[in-house]
């Protein structure tokens, strides 16, 4: 990312406080070095506000309260008649991207800063437009602003409020942008901490899965395959197979993140502007990597919202299947784990039951987030460039996802730290299905047999104890060298599900070995400190 910058910005010094008041026109390639935002309004300090309970506080208005209050749109200089209440109510969405609202703000005072850099605005108009701004975000949190339907999104009651608040200043804040772009870059922004929040939750699920690996260690439990018992495998190794995939989600996250995080700010409507404005500034003063290089582009793209959502649902699923699994063992058919009462719930009618409800939902609600994928997906589907309507139906979608996943991720991990594993129960059932069937047929390939031979002379063996009803280390090795003489006393060494597991040394195996290696690497990775209270905990 470090070189990707450096080819726009050679250079980033200090702007100075004020600027010329003639503008100076600002060539497309100009690298122009970028000014600091200050301590208190700095990059690091945002904040995801999906639903902040300041702005659950706030106070809507009431149908005649919004009737005489009613005042011409800030667009409608070439309308003669006003929008039906109809139309309002079914085009306005302050009702939900009020949730943008301290993006907006922070877009607004990168972008008044930039103005009067560049002579569009003066210093003093600057300074009055960032107090105000400063005065409606300290209103919005205290739940004192008034969010207005008539004025239809965040970004109109946040103009029209600053109007109100500074007056005649408030009129040059749009100067050189459009809601299509300012929209979107309040998007990207609120995306860009929503990941930020998302990967941090992730990190401790997987943190959880691993100290519930050490808290169980050399517990070795069935593996499955086609819901049919297969090979014996630590559970630790198990769990981290989910630790991995929840990786791999991470992953994803990041390379959106680091896609998305170009600046659309300047690209205005679609086309841009003849004004000379500076956009290298403003996306520098954002944290973005650099302006996106094509105005259409810009203000139409909304594929860093579908790779969102895509992410998302990639990780409710990982999480569903991790449900599902927890739901199945914690059944009495099953029986290998147990909920404590803090994670579980009863029945209105059966006074005996413990249902594991917590991922039961998170399996249901993965439904939900890959819903909100396909809703995006098809009202992208048959959009022309530049901007259209149709974009404000993407944020309930984005909101709903993130909302989702993030629930579902706290939950399952709180679930995560609350379940015991019947140790006893598991070790009394382990040894049906024979699960060292394969182990057997790896010892005789080491004897030199091909193992398509071996693989049928198992076969025969396994055949053997189902009819005596018995296990393959329970066959005597006469019975065993009647089905072939290969077969020695040191067969014994490969029967058992302790021995088979021991057995496995392969790379990423599920070996003792190799799986104190994989939980090292986790442990590192994670920096996991881990002391013998977290491990009796």
């Amino acid at each position: 990312m470090n070189a990707m910058r450096a080819l726009f910005h050679p250079v980033h010094p200090v702007l100075p406080s004020s600027s010329s008041s003639t503008p100076s026109p600002t060539p497309c390639r100009r690298r122009i070095p970028t000014f600091s935002a200050p301590p208190s309004r700095r990059a690091d300090r945002w904040i995801l506000a999906a639903a902040p309970e300041a702005m659950a506080s706030t106070q809507p208005w009431t149908a005649q309260e919004q009737e005489k209050a009613k005042e011409a749109k800030l667009w409608g200089g070439r309308f003669e008649d006003s929008v039906t209440d109809a139309v309002e109510r079914f085009s306005e969405s302050v009702s939900f991207d009020k949730a943008l609202y301290k993006q907006d703000i922070m877009g607004s005072r990168a972008h008044a800063r930039m103005l009067a850099h560049q002579g569009l605005m003066t210093v003093s108009d600057r300074d009055s437009i960032l107090h105000g701004l400063d005065e409606i975000e300290r209103r919005i949190e205290a739940g004192e602003f008034v969010w207005r339907m008539d004025r239809e999104d965040v970004h109109m009651n946040i103009e029209a409020a600053l109007t109100d608040i500074i007056g005649e200043p408030a009129k040059k804040l749009h100067t050189a942008r459009s809601r299509n772009d300012q929209v979107v870059t309040d998007l990207r922004l609120w995306c860009r901490e929503a990941i930020d929040k998302i990967v941090a939750s992730i990190k401790q699920l997987q943190v959880a899965l691993i100290k519930l690996g050490l808290n169980n260690e050399g517990l070795i439990v069935p593996g499955y395959t086609h819901l049919q018992r297969a090979q014996p495998v630590l559970l630790q190794h198990l769990l981290l197979s989910y630790v991995e995939q929840l990786e791999r989600d991470v992953g994803r996250l990041v390379d959106c993140k680091d896609r998305m995080n170009f600046c659309p700010l300047g690209a205005c409507a679609l086309a841009g502007t003849g004004l000379p404005i500076d956009r290298f500034l403003t996306s520098d003063a954002l944290g973005f990597t650099a302006p996106m290089r094509n105005s259409i582009d810009a203000v139409s793209d909304r594929d860093f919202v579908l790779e969102f959502l895509s992410a998302n649902s990639i990780a409710a699923v990982h999480l569903s299947r991790l449900g599902e699994e927890w739901v199945l063992w914690a059944s009495e058919e099953f029986g290998f784990l147990t909920p404590s009462d803090s994670v579980s719930t009863g029945s209105s009618i059966m006074p005996q039951k413990k249902n594991p409800d917590p991922m039961e939902l998170v399996r249901g609600k993965s439904a939900r987030v890959v819903g909100d994928l396909m809703t995006l997906l098809v009202l992208c589907k048959g959009l022309p460039q530049a901007y259209n309507r149709d974009l404000q139906e993407d944020k309930e979608p984005l909101f709903d996802s993130v909302k989702t996943v993030l629930g579902m991720l706290e939950v399952t991990t709180e679930f995560a730290q609350n379940i015991t594993f019947n140790h006893a129960r598991i070790q009394k059932v382990l040894p049906a299905g024979h699960l060292d069937a394969t182990t057997l047929a790896d010892y005789l390939v080491n004897k030199g047999m091909p193992f398509r031979t071996s693989h049928e002379i198992v076969g025969r063996c396994v055949a053997l104890c189902v009819a005596r009803n018995c296990q393959l280390s329970e066959l005597p090795l006469d019975q065993l060298q009647g089905i072939n003489s290969i077969f020695k006393e040191d067969v014994y060494d490969f029967l058992g599900v302790e021995n088979s597991v021991n057995k496995f040394s392969s790379y990423g195996s599920t070996g003792s070995e190799c799986v104190a290696e994989q939980l090292s690497f986790w442990i590192s990775k994670l920096q996991i400190g881990q002391t013998e209270n977290e491990k009796t905990e």
